[in-house]
């Protein structure tokens, strides 16, 4: 057995989200792991994090370990791309065993795209909307999540961690064409965090919230919102390791 690392993009509205469920088969990690058993690959997939249901990936990260008579792994993608819906393998190498997509990744970044125009009907499945927002001000809240914090306030609750503490490296805004997309770079995020910061901002940004509002629930000293911005628009973009693997 030898261990590979893959790259894969998928359209998360199509699961229910990363990880495995006991009571459906339709995430990611079941469909890449029935389609690997089916040409019999029995290792369990590893991935460098996980994203909730509806949430895409353009650069997901996994390992797991192929027999030897896998020596052709562009034949593998090519069969795997076959048998998988939604789910796109884009690069497949060996990698040192050693090697674990999730512990050893050591920043993850995160794409948010809107538009202030409803989604057409070929992109409500990728766009979210939100009708106004005021730039200037969605740009100094972004720049409030920067640092290292305890983002307590931040999580969708019943989430169990060793530490909330998390260093935000940068977080800041982009326009494309008709396309508004938030970007939040870090070493790790919590259960739905992404979604909560970028809801708050978008409050704060359009006059529902203040951003002493923002600084107060980041800092623990209230908790003013804890709703989640739609799961559409978010996308895993990149996975960012020590060294080039």
């Amino acid at each position: 057995m030898r261990r590979v690392k893959a790259v894969i993009a998928y359209d998360g509205a199509s699961f229910y989200g990363f990880q495995k469920q006991k009571d459906t088969k339709k995430t990611i990690t079941s469909s890449i792991e029935e389609a690997l058993i089916s040409i019999g690959i029995e290792d369990k997939i590893r991935g460098s994090g996980r994203t909730d249901r509806g949430v895409h990936a353009s650069n997901q990260i996994i390992d797991f370990r192929v027999p030897i008579f896998w020596r052709d792994l562009y034949r593998l993608k090519e069969v795997l791309n076959r048998k998988l819906d939604s789910i796109y393998f884009k690069h497949i190498s060996y990698i040192d065993d050693s090697f674990h997509s999730r512990f050893l990744a050591k920043r993850r970044v995160y794409r948010y795209i809107f538009k202030t125009t409803p989604p057409s009907i070929f992109e409500k499945r990728y766009i979210s909307y939100y009708p106004k927002f005021n730039l200037s001000i969605l740009k100094e809240s972004l720049k409030i999540f920067e640092g290292e914090h305890d983002f307590s306030n931040f999580l969708k609750k019943g989430s169990l961690t060793h530490t909330n503490i998390r260093t935000i490296y940068r977080a800041y805004y982009k326009r494309y064409r008709e396309y508004h997309i938030i970007y939040f770079e870090a070493d790790g995020f919590l259960r739905s965090q992404v979604r909560m910061m970028i809801d708050f901002s978008m409050r704060v940004a359009n006059g529902k919230l203040s951003l002493e509002n923002q600084k107060e629930q980041l800092e623990l000293k209230d908790r003013y919102s804890s709703t989640l911005a739609p799961p559409n628009g978010l996308y895993l973009a990149r996975v960012i390791y020590k060294f080039d693997y």
